[in-house]
């Protein structure tokens, strides 16, 4: 049986969805389960993650810095079986790129898990202070241990 395969996305690919592909990655068996994360824009295609977002990973005893940055592409909706987006603005970037309703059914913003239908954001922390990262972290943990938890019992 193939793993399955879940994708974190959001805007550069070196802040939140780096952080969320480490999180569920940690909580998730690894030959059941892949995670990856990318970006809807282009500008850090093969870069680390932020170090901030490396730094707070480290602090919480995660390893992300061998991650690279990569762009969302159509071809996404094929490998992926879930695809968590951080903000609506990421949202309406990867469904505009869907050419089918099973692969927008396939999109949901990942805090929906902690405030279902409530369309709330992971706020950016790029251009934030340094405690800003902390804070998305632990909004994205908290994420990821519900969605850890319905993957476990959906694909075991």
């Amino acid at each position: 049986m193939k793993p399955v395969k879940i994708l974190m996305v959001c805007l550069g690919n070196i802040c939140r969805s780096p952080l969320a592909e480490g999180l569920l990655a940690s909580k998730l068996p690894k030959d059941k389960f892949i995670v990856d994360s990318a970006g809807t824009g282009h500008w850090h295609v093969g870069k680390q993650p932020d170090q901030r977002s490396i730094a707070t990973a480290q602090k919480n005893g995660l390893d992300i810095s061998k991650q690279k940055g990569r762009q969302f592409t159509a071809d996404d909706f094929n490998s992926a079986d879930y695809i968590y987006v951080m903000d609506g603005e990421n949202y309406k970037d990867v469904i505009s790129l869907a050419q089918t309703d099973e692969q927008r059914n396939k999109v949901k913003l990942i805090l929906d898990e902690l405030f279902p239908g409530e369309k709330v954001d992971v706020p950016d922390p790029y251009f934030g202070m340094e405690n800003g990262f902390t804070t998305v972290y632990q909004m994205l943990d908290q994420a990821c241990d519900i969605i850890a938890g319905k993957l476990i019992k959906k694909h075991s």
